[in-house]
C-alpha cells in the first residue's frame, strides 16, 4: 500500500496542509513514526509529539491551531480517529489474508450449502442443518454446530466454536478461542446437598455487526436466549453467563463478567474486570469504570465506579480520604495518648 496525501485527503473529504505528493505506506504512533508512515492527533495530552514526530502525514482535527513549525504535512479531518479507522479498513483490505475456497480435510454436513465465495479452512466442522450465508469465512478448526446460522459477510477465526441451534449475524466477527453457546451454569443441590445440572436447553443470538474478542464465552439460556443485540464489541476473555441481554452498541473490555439473567442497556461502556451480578438491569448509556461491582439496578445514564459502585465523583471524594488515612489515624493516635496522659 502507497498513497499520496492528496489521495488519502480526498478518500476523507479532508483538508491538506503542506505537500500533497509525500507518500505513506504505513501506520504508526505519532512518537514513533517515521518518514513514510500516517499517524493522528486525536488526544490533546499527545500534542507536543506533533512538533518532533517523523511521520510523513498527521491527521489533525480542523480547527487544530500549531504553536510551533510542524515538519510533517497535515489532512485536517473533522475526527481524526474516526479518518483513521475508515484508512485502516482500507488499508486492511490489501494487508489481510483473503483465503478463498474450501480446504481439505474439513468437514461439511451432507445437505449444508456453502455458497461458492465462501471460505472453510482444514479440520474446520460443519453440523448438520447448519445455515452458511455468503461471504463466510470459517478458519481451520473452527467448529459449527448441527443447526447454527451464519449470516452473510461473518467471519469465524480458528479454534472458535459455535454449539448447536445458535444464530449468528452478518458482518460479525469471532475471534479464535471464542465459545459460543456452551451451557449456562445452573445446578440445582438436593437435600443432601449434592448438585444436579439443569439442562440448558436455550440458544444464543447474536444481532449484527458484533465482535466477539479471544476466549470470550457466551452460555446458551437455560430456556429462550441469550441475546447479544447489533453492534455490540466484546473484548478478549469476557463471560456472559445464560439469559444475559446485551443491548446494541454496548462495548466491554476485557475481563468483564457478566451473570445470569441480567440485562444490559444500549450503548453501555464496561471497562475492564467489571463484575456484574445477576437478575438485574444496567440502565442506557450507561459507563462503568474499571474493576467495579455491580450488585444492584443500575439507572440510565449512570458514571459509576469502584466496588460496589458508587457514582464517578463520590468514588473520587472517597479515594482522596482513603489518601488520607495513614495521616488521620497518627493524628487519632497521638490524640488518644494524651488524652490517657491526662
Amino acid at each position: 500500500m502507497q498513497l499520496t496525501a492528496e489521495i488519502i485527503a480526498n478518500h476523507l473529504g479532508g483538508e491538506i496542509e503542506g505537500p500533497g505528493d509525500v507518500t505513506v505506506s504505513n501506520f504508526a504512533k505519532i512518537e514513533e513514526a517515521t518518514p513514510g508512515t500516517i499517524t493522528f492527533l486525536a488526544n490533546p495530552k499527545y500534542t507536543h509529539h506533533i512538533y518532533s514526530t517523523g511521520a510523513s502525514v498527521v491527521l489533525v482535527r480542523r480547527d487544530f491551531v500549531a504553536e510551533e513549525p510542524v515538519k510533517a504535512t497535515l489532512i485536517r479531518v473533522d475526527d481524526p480517529y474516526v479518518a483513521l479507522s475508515g484508512l485502516l479498513n482500507l488499508a486492511a483490505q490489501f494487508i489481510k489474508p483473503q483465503p478463498t475456497g474450501i480446504e481439505q480435510p474439513c468437514h461439511i454436513a451432507e445437505g449444508v450449502e456453502v455458497p461458492e465465495d465462501c471460505y472453510v479452512g482444514a479440520f474446520a466442522y460443519i453440523g448438520a442443518g447448519a445455515k452458511i450465508g455468503k461471504d463466510v469465512k470459517i478458519y481451520p478448526q473452527a467448529y459449527v454446530g448441527p443447526g447454527v446460522t451464519i449470516g452473510d459477510g461473518t467471519v469465524i477465526y480458528p479454534g472458535a466454536k459455535i454449539y448447536y441451534n445458535c444464530r449468528i449475524g452478518q458482518r460479525c466477527v469471532i475471534h479464535a478461542g471464542a465459545v459460543i453457546g456452551s451451557d449456562g451454569f445452573g445446578f440445582a443441590p438436593d437435600a443432601q446437598g449434592v448438585y444436579h445440572k439443569i439442562e440448558q436447553i436455550g440458544i444464543v443470538v447474536v444481532d449484527d455487526d458484533v465482535e466477539i474478542g479471544a476466549n470470550t464465552t457466551i452460555d446458551r439460556s437455560t430456556m429462550g436466549c441469550t441475546h447479544i443485540q447489533r453492534g455490540v464489541k466484546l473484548d478478549n476473555l469476557i463471560q456472559i453467563a445464560h439469559n444475559v441481554e446485551v443491548g446494541h452498541d454496548t462495548v466491554m473490555a476485557s475481563q468483564v463478567g457478566i451473570a445470569g439473567s441480567t440485562k444490559i442497556g444500549a450503548n453501555c461502556m464496561f471497562g475492564g474486570q467489571v463484575g456484574v451480578a445477576g437478575h438485574i438491569s444496567v440502565g442506557d448509556r450507561t459507563s462503568i469504570g474499571a474493576q467495579s461491582g455491580i450488585p444492584n439496578n443500575v439507572a440510565p445514564d449512570s458514571r459509576i465506579m469502584g466496588s460496589p459502585a458508587v457514582p464517578g465523583r463520590e468514588f473520587a471524594r472517597i479515594a482522596a480520604a482513603m489518601r488520607q488515612l495513614p495521616e488521620l489515624l497518627h493524628r487519632v493516635t497521638k490524640l488518644e495518648k494524651h488524652h490517657t496522659e491526662e
